[in-house]
């Protein structure tokens, strides 16, 4: 039985799951649901869609350097059927299996451990930020200054060019004095 992956999110598909693109050049894509085919056909990188594999690898939330890794490539050779050797590779699938297990729990445990020193450092960092006595940028107007304050014209003084331009009383209704 042969187990292919998903071109798009790296899942198992087992026979008779799934669909199978083949482009014109005779190269098949296989897709565990027709949600990875779309994303597909729409020319989606797997590397910037954060629920796939290869996300995850290229993000850092799983291994890529692993020697269990290496055991789940494919391989075209074509091996004449020997009990002996099935059951062996049954038994090694499943040692494998289980130290992949232990090494992928370790990197977890590895990689929550940073991002709580983190979230730590991050949350003493606000605590002081909350802590320091707050700076007033800009100062509330009390009502003793906005008694005192008193409007005052503008005046803008005008070249001989401009007030030969202005209208006859256009200045004043502005509410701007011309000297």
């Amino acid at each position: 039985m042969r187990i292919e992956k998903c071109y798009f999110c790296s899942k198992s598909v087992y026979p008779g799951h799934g669909s199978a693109f083949v482009r014109n050049d005779a190269k098949v894509f296989r897709f565990c649901t027709s949600k990875c085919h779309k994303n597909f056909k729409m020319k989606r990188n797997p590397r910037k869609v954060r629920w796939t594999k290869a996300f995850r690898k290229a993000a850092g939330k799983e291994m890529t350097v692993d020697s269990t890794i290496d055991f789940e490539k494919r391989r075209n050779v074509p091996v004449r059927y020997d009990r002996e050797l099935v059951q062996t590779t049954v038994k090694a699938m499943k040692r494998i299996a289980e130290i992949k297990k232990r090494r992928e729990h370790a990197f977890w445990k590895h990689r929550m451990a940073a991002a709580r020193e983190k979230m730590k450092a991050h949350r003493t960092k606000k605590s002081e930020i909350k802590s320091r006595p707050s700076v007033k940028l800009v100062q509330p107007m009390t009502v003793e200054s906005e008694t005192v304050m008193v409007r005052e014209k503008i005046k803008v003084p005008a070249s001989s060019k401009s007030r030969s331009a202005l209208i006859p009383g256009e200045g004043q209704s502005m509410g701007m004095d011309v000297d």
